[in-house]
């Protein structure tokens, strides 16, 4: 087989970057009882583009019960020395973000120099404020970039979770070799220093990047975010382009039907820039906030390590909202529990593609009947509803014909601060029951 060979390769590379075992959704492990753990791995700050310091954004998290967070501003890291104006704080933030600021960790915590024009306040490194927020077993910081390449305008954003060193944007002569050069570095880099690094593709949508068989076609790349906070991410796509649910299943029926490769997992994430309302409430579906996009992790203890590895397991979950207290897959059944939440009604439906389906598919033209550089359509046999059930526990007994099965979960109650119009709470978990459909290696 033509890809056999590729996807061996990226996949043994894979091996080093996270310690990838068999994916399996919650399972049980030797040692300290997993617990359930709340983290953001996509969130921007002062260090790039954000609008807060990074200590007064973790402190958010903490306070928000977050359990997780990384820190992945554009290609830097919070190191070294960083001092910046105080009109391009005030700028970004208004001018309440020093006031709050120095409320919050105390004047003697804020270092200032300059008079006038030239007022500048020091950005802290992490190594400085992580002791200020980090609480041992309660919460935990990983150093993380925001990858930010691209090729041609189409823009491509790959987060390194757990990075060591600042991997600069790889270049490439295609989508597909970009994302390529970019995650070689990051196992590169894993390999070398002997950490694990989690990676996974940022929004595909946006300025509408990637596509779904680019996606696909990057076989070594196992992660990416099916549910984006920010509101510009086009997230339900439009008549041209699909929506980014909508690439999940097209890609992951590409890569076990046609490429002899595992699927993608999914996240949900923040990609937080604005902290501090700016422009008032009537403007918060135009910023990016944090708080409306999370991982919910089954792990053994709140370290990197044993994270990324239950995310490579595919012991976690992606959410806006649902809480889910079950999420097992044994005995050919996917099983949820989902939490209560006041007088919410839920509704899980059961997504997947069914062995025989039918696989043409057409390219979107354009007005002139040229086709467009977009994900082509496909039948709607890709990523079909198989099942859907009602009430706070459901289960899918997979029949032996599905490449795939994946849950969405849906609850009657909307978000907190939604970017999407008539924005419900979800869960999504992992697609489960495609190992058996890979050739396995000789």
């Amino acid at each position: 087989m033509k890809h056999r060979a590729t996807f061996v390769a990226c996949f043994a590379a894979s091996l080093l970057v996270v310690g990838l075992g068999a994916a399996m959704l919650i399972t049980a492990a030797d040692g300290p009882q997993p617990k359930w753990f709340k983290g953001n791995l996509h969130t921007h700050s002062l260090w790039s583009d954000g609008n807060d310091f990074p200590e007064m954004i973790a402190d958010w998290y903490v306070t928000h019960g977050y359990d997780f967070l990384a820190l992945s501003d554009h290609n830097t890291l919070s190191r070294g020395q960083k001092w910046m104006n105080l009109r391009d704080i005030n700028r970004r933030g208004g001018l309440e973000a020093v006031d709050k600021y120095v409320k919050r960790f105390g004047e003697e915590w804020v270092e200032r120099r300059g008079e006038g024009d030239k007022r500048e306040v020091r950005l802290r490194p992490l190594d400085e404020f992580r002791t200020r927020v980090e609480k041992p077993g309660a919460f935990l910081l990983i150093e993380a970039e925001e990858i930010t390449d691209h090729f041609e305008k189409r823009p491509i954003h790959i987060n390194a979770t757990n990075i060591q060193e600042v991997i600069k944007p790889q270049g490439g002569g295609s989508v597909q070799e970009v994302m390529e050069k970019n995650f070689a570095a990051i196992r590169e880099q894993s390999k070398r220093t002997g950490k694990p690094i989690l990676p996974h593709l940022n929004h595909p949508n946006f300025v509408w990047g990637v596509t779904a068989e680019e996606i696909a076609a990057v076989v070594g790349e196992r992660f990416f975010e099916v549910h984006n906070g920010h509101p510009a991410v086009n997230q339900e796509g439009d008549e041209t382009h699909a929506s980014i649910e909508r690439l999940w299943d097209i890609a992951n029926t590409l890569r076990i039907a046609k490429l002899n490769a595992p699927p993608l997992y999914g996240l949900a994430t923040d990609d937080s820039h604005s902290y501090h309302g700016t422009g008032g409430a009537a403007n918060a579906m135009k910023r990016a906030e944090p708080g409306r996009g999370w991982v919910m992790v089954k792990a053994a203890k709140l370290d990197a390590e044993s994270l990324i590895a239950a995310m490579t397991r595919g012991d976690f979950y992606a959410s806006t909202g649902v809480e889910l207290n079950v999420v097992r897959f044994e005995n050919g059944a996917i099983t949820l529990g989902i939490k209560p939440d006041d007088d919410a009604a839920f509704t899980t439906r059961f997504v997947g593609t069914l062995k025989g389906y039918d696989d043409k598919s057409e390219p979107v033209l354009d007005k002139e009947g040229k086709a467009l550089a977009v994900t082509r359509r496909y039948s709607a046999d890709v990523g079909k509803t198989l099942a859907e059930v009602k009430g706070v526990s459901a289960s899918y007994k997979l029949t032996g014909e599905e490449l795939y099965v994946r849950a969405i979960v849906f609850s009657s109650k909307p978000v907190a601060n939604p970017t999407l119009k008539s924005q419900v709470k979800q869960a999504w978990t992992q697609p489960v029951g495609w190992e058996k459909w890979l050739e396995k290696e000789k």
